[in-house]
């Protein structure tokens, strides 16, 4: 399967609750390659490179956490990039 890279938007109570730390956790253990970063209205945002069954997952894990809530999300397929892993930035 080939891969594919997402920009995501999330949208609710998403900064101050472990977001960031979650999702590269989560990228990592998947082998997805990306980064995520606050944004100062409050959202966050996500891009991630891998298989798309993969990236369900990591989406899947996000919003099992009981502390987010993401009430919607903005997403578009982007390019892939040459990269190795997934950080926070």
């Amino acid at each position: 399967m080939s891969e594919i890279r997402k920009r995501i938007i999330f949208h609710g109570r998403v900064q101050g609750v472990g977001f960031r730390y979650t999702a590269k956790y989560l990228a990592r253990s998947l082998g997805l390659t990306g980064w995520v970063e606050n944004e100062y209205d409050g959202t966050v945002i996500l891009e991630v490179q891998g298989r798309e069954a993969l990236i369900y997952k990591l989406m899947e894990g996000l919003n099992r956490n009981q502390f987010i809530t993401i009430d919607w999300i903005d997403t578009e397929e982007i390019p892939v990039e040459k990269e190795q892993s997934f950080y926070v930035k």
